[in-house]
């Protein structure tokens, strides 16, 4: 089994802000819903995920948020089974961001989700809903 057959598609697209009302209200008056909203567990960190049809953004408050052109800080990856995503990219050595996978409380059951960097600096997540 490769990472291809482990993976269903985009899951979001992270987007980091200074400014949360600004980033919903501008995404809302595009079409977006906010689809959930949660608090980051150990900060007072507020996350909002945008839908819109199929297309999730997940804006999320921070102190380093660029506010320039390249400021997308992620893209997330849905798969199938995240243990056996890890597995495979540490074999491939591509964990090149020493990450383990982690949890967040997100959504009906949460996530477990992983993350790498790719060769522009872009970092990639794979997650799982659970």
């Amino acid at each position: 089994m490769t990472i291809k057959d482990l993976a269903t598609g985009i899951q979001h697209i992270g987007v980091p802000t200074k400014d949360m009302a600004a980033s919903v209200a501008f995404y809302e008056a595009i079409g977006f819903e906010v689809a959930h909203s949660n608090i980051v567990p150990n900060s007072n960190d507020h996350v909002n995920f945008m839908k819109l049809k199929n297309l999730v953004i997940e804006v999320y408050e921070s102190e380093d948020a660029v506010g320039a052109y390249g400021a997308i800080e992620h893209v997330a990856i849905d798969v199938t089974d995240i243990e056996e995503t890890f597995k495979r990219i540490c074999d491939l050595g591509m964990n090149n961001l020493n990450d383990q996978i982690n949890y967040l409380p997100f959504w009906s059951n949460g996530v477990k989700y992983f993350t790498i960097e790719g060769p522009n600096k872009e970092k990639v997540e794979f997650g799982q809903f659970l």
